[in-house]
Protein backbone atom coordinates (compact mmCIF):
# COMPACT_ATOMS: atom_id res chain seq x y z
CA UNK A 1 0.00 0.00 0.00
CA UNK A 2 1.54 3.30 -1.03
CA UNK A 3 1.77 5.80 1.70
CA UNK A 4 0.35 9.32 1.25
CA UNK A 5 2.65 12.21 0.35
CA UNK A 6 1.83 13.87 3.38
CA UNK A 7 1.49 10.78 5.70
CA UNK A 8 4.63 11.09 8.07
CA UNK A 9 6.61 7.81 7.98
CA UNK A 10 7.99 6.11 11.11
CA UNK A 11 11.01 7.97 10.66
CA UNK A 12 9.57 10.42 9.31
CA UNK A 13 8.87 14.53 9.64
CA UNK A 14 6.31 13.93 11.89
CA UNK A 15 8.06 11.34 14.54
CA UNK A 16 10.63 14.00 14.51
CA UNK A 17 9.03 17.26 14.97
CA UNK A 18 6.61 15.15 17.92
CA UNK A 19 9.82 14.31 19.72
CA UNK A 20 11.30 17.05 19.72
CA UNK A 21 8.24 18.71 21.47
CA UNK A 22 8.50 16.18 24.10
CA UNK A 23 12.20 16.60 24.74
CA UNK A 24 11.19 21.12 24.81
CA UNK A 25 8.47 20.27 26.71
CA UNK A 26 10.73 18.08 29.28
CA UNK A 27 13.16 21.46 28.98
CA UNK A 28 10.52 23.59 29.73
CA UNK A 29 10.29 21.85 33.34
CA UNK A 30 13.77 21.72 33.63
CA UNK A 31 14.32 25.51 33.39
CA UNK A 32 11.51 25.77 35.76
CA UNK A 33 12.51 23.89 38.35
CA UNK A 34 16.20 25.28 37.82
CA UNK A 35 14.82 28.76 38.26
CA UNK A 36 11.96 28.72 40.37
CA UNK A 37 9.68 30.75 37.81
CA UNK A 38 10.52 32.54 34.62
CA UNK A 39 8.41 34.33 31.46
CA UNK A 40 8.05 33.15 27.79
CA UNK A 41 10.51 35.39 27.10
CA UNK A 42 13.52 33.99 29.12
CA UNK A 43 12.09 30.01 28.49
CA UNK A 44 12.29 30.93 24.55
CA UNK A 45 15.63 32.16 25.20
CA UNK A 46 16.91 29.09 26.55
CA UNK A 47 15.11 26.75 24.12
CA UNK A 48 16.09 28.79 21.53
CA UNK A 49 12.61 29.21 20.05
CA UNK A 50 10.30 31.33 18.83
CA UNK A 51 7.88 33.42 21.95
CA UNK A 52 4.87 31.62 20.27
CA UNK A 53 6.79 28.10 20.27
CA UNK A 54 7.33 28.33 24.05
CA UNK A 55 3.91 30.23 24.66
CA UNK A 56 2.88 26.89 22.95
CA UNK A 57 4.34 24.28 25.01
CA UNK A 58 3.52 25.72 28.03
CA UNK A 59 -0.15 26.18 27.29
CA UNK A 60 -0.05 22.22 27.08
CA UNK A 61 1.85 21.97 30.08
CA UNK A 62 -0.66 24.28 32.09
CA UNK A 63 -3.26 22.71 30.53
CA UNK A 64 -2.24 18.79 32.28
CA UNK A 65 -1.47 20.85 35.73
CA UNK A 66 2.75 20.36 35.25
CA UNK A 67 2.88 23.93 34.99
CA UNK A 68 1.22 27.62 36.36
CA UNK A 69 1.13 31.42 35.90
CA UNK A 70 1.57 33.70 38.14
CA UNK A 71 -1.68 35.93 37.88
CA UNK A 72 0.52 39.26 39.79
CA UNK A 73 3.59 39.07 36.87
CA UNK A 74 2.50 36.21 34.60
CA UNK A 75 5.20 34.06 35.36
CA UNK A 76 5.20 30.35 34.93
CA UNK A 77 6.25 28.10 37.88
CA UNK A 78 5.88 24.04 38.46
CA UNK A 79 3.02 22.96 38.94
CA UNK A 80 0.89 20.57 41.75
CA UNK A 81 0.74 18.05 38.82
CA UNK A 82 4.76 17.77 39.15
CA UNK A 83 4.21 17.06 42.96
CA UNK A 84 1.44 14.51 42.16
CA UNK A 85 3.65 12.48 39.55
CA UNK A 86 6.61 12.66 41.71
CA UNK A 87 4.33 11.99 44.80
CA UNK A 88 3.68 8.67 43.24
CA UNK A 89 7.30 7.95 42.35
CA UNK A 90 8.33 8.20 45.77
CA UNK A 91 5.28 6.24 47.05
CA UNK A 92 6.30 3.22 44.97
CA UNK A 93 10.20 3.63 46.28
CA UNK A 94 9.18 3.88 49.67
CA UNK A 95 7.41 1.11 49.69
CA UNK A 96 9.38 -1.20 47.50
CA UNK A 97 11.73 -0.15 50.07
CA UNK A 98 10.20 -1.01 53.25
CA UNK A 99 7.94 -4.05 52.21
CA UNK A 100 11.22 -6.18 51.43
CA UNK A 101 12.05 -6.67 54.59
CA UNK A 102 8.46 -7.54 55.66
CA UNK A 103 8.31 -9.82 52.34
CA UNK A 104 11.52 -11.04 53.52
CA UNK A 105 10.30 -12.64 56.45
CA UNK A 106 7.10 -13.96 55.83
CA UNK A 107 8.68 -15.84 53.02
CA UNK A 108 11.08 -17.61 55.73
CA UNK A 109 8.22 -17.78 57.63
CA UNK A 110 5.59 -19.89 55.40
CA UNK A 111 8.31 -21.11 52.68
CA UNK A 112 6.05 -20.17 50.23
CA UNK A 113 6.75 -17.45 47.65
CA UNK A 114 5.81 -13.83 48.47
CA UNK A 115 5.23 -11.47 46.04
CA UNK A 116 4.12 -7.62 46.36
CA UNK A 117 2.30 -6.05 43.67
CA UNK A 118 0.85 -2.39 42.97
CA UNK A 119 -2.45 -1.94 40.57
CA UNK A 120 -1.74 -0.32 37.15
CA UNK A 121 -5.08 0.07 35.62
CA UNK A 122 -6.23 -3.13 34.29
CA UNK A 123 -3.91 -5.36 35.90
CA UNK A 124 -1.26 -6.16 39.09
CA UNK A 125 1.83 -6.14 38.37
CA UNK A 126 4.60 -7.47 40.89
CA UNK A 127 7.11 -5.31 41.85
CA UNK A 128 9.04 -7.44 44.56
CA UNK A 129 9.50 -10.93 45.06
CA UNK A 130 11.27 -13.19 47.74
CA UNK A 131 11.17 -16.94 47.76
CA UNK A 132 10.99 -19.44 50.51
CA UNK A 133 12.56 -22.64 51.32
CA UNK A 134 10.07 -24.45 50.17
CA UNK A 135 9.48 -22.41 46.42
CA UNK A 136 12.74 -22.59 45.44
CA UNK A 137 11.67 -23.58 41.83
CA UNK A 138 8.99 -21.42 41.88
CA UNK A 139 8.37 -19.61 38.52
CA UNK A 140 9.29 -15.84 38.63
CA UNK A 141 6.55 -13.12 39.06
CA UNK A 142 8.60 -10.20 38.76
CA UNK A 143 7.16 -7.48 36.65
CA UNK A 144 4.37 -9.71 35.26
CA UNK A 145 0.87 -7.86 34.66
CA UNK A 146 -1.60 -10.37 35.80
CA UNK A 147 -5.68 -10.22 35.91
CA UNK A 148 -7.08 -8.26 38.86
CA UNK A 149 -10.15 -10.94 38.41
CA UNK A 150 -7.87 -13.94 38.80
CA UNK A 151 -5.61 -13.44 41.39
CA UNK A 152 -5.23 -12.34 44.87
CA UNK A 153 -3.79 -9.43 44.70
CA UNK A 154 -6.26 -8.37 41.47
CA UNK A 155 -9.01 -9.35 43.95
CA UNK A 156 -7.57 -7.23 46.85
CA UNK A 157 -7.39 -4.05 44.62
CA UNK A 158 -11.41 -4.80 42.66
CA UNK A 159 -12.30 -5.25 46.14
CA UNK A 160 -10.94 -1.38 47.15
CA UNK A 161 -11.95 0.07 44.14
CA UNK A 162 -14.50 2.99 44.36
CA UNK A 163 -17.58 1.45 43.43
CA UNK A 164 -18.33 3.13 39.67
CA UNK A 165 -14.50 2.37 38.44
CA UNK A 166 -15.09 -1.75 39.95
CA UNK A 167 -18.42 -1.66 38.03
CA UNK A 168 -16.93 -0.80 35.33
CA UNK A 169 -14.03 -3.25 35.57
CA UNK A 170 -16.66 -6.00 35.81
CA UNK A 171 -19.17 -4.99 33.17
CA UNK A 172 -16.74 -5.86 30.56
CA UNK A 173 -16.23 -9.34 29.91
CA UNK A 174 -13.68 -11.42 31.65
CA UNK A 175 -11.37 -14.01 30.47
CA UNK A 176 -11.46 -17.50 31.25
CA UNK A 177 -7.92 -19.19 32.19
CA UNK A 178 -9.13 -21.97 33.90
CA UNK A 179 -12.19 -23.99 34.64
CA UNK A 180 -11.75 -22.43 38.05
CA UNK A 181 -11.93 -18.71 36.94
CA UNK A 182 -14.82 -16.73 38.35
CA UNK A 183 -15.98 -14.95 34.82
CA UNK A 184 -19.73 -14.24 36.05
CA UNK A 185 -19.93 -10.42 37.51
CA UNK A 186 -22.42 -11.42 40.35
CA UNK A 187 -20.52 -13.91 41.61
CA UNK A 188 -17.22 -11.80 41.53
CA UNK A 189 -18.91 -9.11 43.45
CA UNK A 190 -20.27 -11.70 46.27
CA UNK A 191 -15.92 -12.89 46.33
CA UNK A 192 -15.11 -9.10 46.54
CA UNK A 193 -17.57 -8.27 49.31
CA UNK A 194 -16.08 -11.29 51.29
CA UNK A 195 -12.62 -10.03 50.64
CA UNK A 196 -12.90 -6.63 51.44
CA UNK A 197 -15.10 -8.30 54.69
CA UNK A 198 -12.06 -10.56 55.84
CA UNK A 199 -9.01 -8.66 54.64
CA UNK A 200 -7.62 -10.96 52.73
CA UNK A 201 -7.78 -12.48 49.05
CA UNK A 202 -7.70 -16.67 47.79
CA UNK A 203 -7.65 -17.74 44.46
CA UNK A 204 -7.64 -21.27 43.70
CA UNK A 205 -6.90 -22.24 40.34
CA UNK A 206 -8.12 -19.62 39.04
CA UNK A 207 -5.01 -18.39 37.13
CA UNK A 208 -3.25 -21.35 36.73
CA UNK A 209 -4.27 -24.78 37.47
CA UNK A 210 -2.38 -26.50 40.24
CA UNK A 211 -1.84 -22.87 41.91
CA UNK A 212 -3.19 -21.31 44.98
CA UNK A 213 -2.59 -17.47 46.53
CA UNK A 214 -3.76 -15.48 48.93
CA UNK A 215 -3.50 -11.43 49.58
CA UNK A 216 -4.17 -8.76 51.78
CA UNK A 217 -3.96 -4.92 51.47
CA UNK A 218 -1.18 -2.58 52.12
CA UNK A 219 -2.62 0.96 52.81
CA UNK A 220 -0.59 4.26 52.95
CA UNK A 221 -1.09 6.82 55.59
CA UNK A 222 -4.25 8.05 54.16
CA UNK A 223 -5.80 4.36 54.42
CA UNK A 224 -6.10 4.28 50.18
CA UNK A 225 -4.89 0.31 48.97
CA UNK A 226 -1.89 0.97 47.25
CA UNK A 227 -0.88 -2.36 47.21
CA UNK A 228 -0.97 -6.53 48.16
CA UNK A 229 1.39 -8.70 49.73
CA UNK A 230 0.57 -12.12 48.16
CA UNK A 231 1.52 -15.49 48.90
CA UNK A 232 1.63 -18.43 46.34
CA UNK A 233 2.62 -21.85 45.87
CA UNK A 234 1.09 -25.25 44.60
CA UNK A 235 -2.16 -26.08 45.51
CA UNK A 236 -1.05 -29.32 47.59
CA UNK A 237 0.84 -27.06 49.89
CA UNK A 238 -1.69 -24.31 50.14
CA UNK A 239 -4.53 -26.75 50.39
CA UNK A 240 -8.23 -25.40 50.81
CA UNK A 241 -8.05 -25.93 54.57
CA UNK A 242 -4.60 -24.12 54.85
CA UNK A 243 -5.51 -21.16 53.06
CA UNK A 244 -7.85 -19.46 55.77
CA UNK A 245 -4.77 -19.18 58.40
CA UNK A 246 -2.18 -18.08 55.06
CA UNK A 247 -4.99 -15.45 54.81
CA UNK A 248 -4.46 -14.33 58.24
CA UNK A 249 -1.13 -14.05 58.59
CA UNK A 250 -0.68 -12.10 55.05
CA UNK A 251 -2.73 -9.69 56.03
CA UNK A 252 -0.64 -9.21 59.30
CA UNK A 253 2.30 -8.70 57.35
CA UNK A 254 0.39 -6.40 55.14
CA UNK A 255 -1.05 -4.59 58.44
CA UNK A 256 3.08 -3.81 59.33
CA UNK A 257 3.72 -2.83 55.93
CA UNK A 258 0.91 -0.33 56.10
CA UNK A 259 1.77 0.69 59.58
CA UNK A 260 5.30 1.87 58.12
CA UNK A 261 3.56 3.57 55.07
CA UNK A 262 2.37 5.77 58.23
CA UNK A 263 -1.17 4.42 58.60
CA UNK A 264 -2.92 4.19 61.72
CA UNK A 265 -0.39 7.25 62.88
Amino acid sequence: MTRARNEPGRDGKGTTSAVQSVDRAVSVLEILARHGEAGVTEIAGELAVHKSTAFRLLGVLENRGLVAQAKDHGKYRLGAGVLRLAGAAALRLDISQEGVPVCRELADELGETVNMAVPDEEAAVNIMQARGTASVTAQNWLGRRTPLHATSSGKVFLAHMPPALREGRLGRPLHRFTDRTITEAPVLRDELAKVFAQGYAVTLEELELGLAAVAAPVRSHDGSVIAAISVSGPVYRLTAERLPRLGGRTAAAAAELSRRMGYGF
